[in-house]
């Protein structure tokens, strides 16, 4: 079992600067990928950002450049560095990871809201 907690979202404006944090407890040896979802009111979830352990990184088109994900293992801890943020940025964001098995594990989701 793996346990995801997110923080460090909030109210920010345009053009801010928030970083959020993941920070996760439980068997990982067999995690595949860790993650950052995101899912604004009446759209689906989305890919913001993953990292396999293989060490390839995938951005969603939308985050590319402003968005970065940093891992600090050392602290069990997976942040999202995100800059330049904008009204469309703002959704429930949410750390995943998913095994090699298939399980999947998912925080409870941290709010940003980036005003106009």
């Amino acid at each position: 079992q793996v346990h995801l907690v997110e923080s460090g979202g909030g109210l920010v404006q345009t053009g801010g600067s928030l970083k959020l944090s993941c920070v996760y407890s439980g068997s990982i040896f067999n995690i595949r990928t860790m993650a950052w979802y995101r899912q604004a009111p009446g759209k689906e979830r989305e890919l913001v950002v993953a990292h396999s352990n293989g060490g390839e990184i995938i951005y969603g088109d939308s985050v590319k450049g402003r968005f970065t994900l940093i891992r600090e293992n050392a602290k069990l801890t997976v942040h999202l560095q995100m800059n330049r943020l904008k009204p469309e940025d703002t959704a429930v964001y949410y750390c995943n990871f998913k095994s090699y098995d298939g399980d999947e594990y998912w925080g409870q989701g941290t709010q940003v809201t980036v005003s106009s």
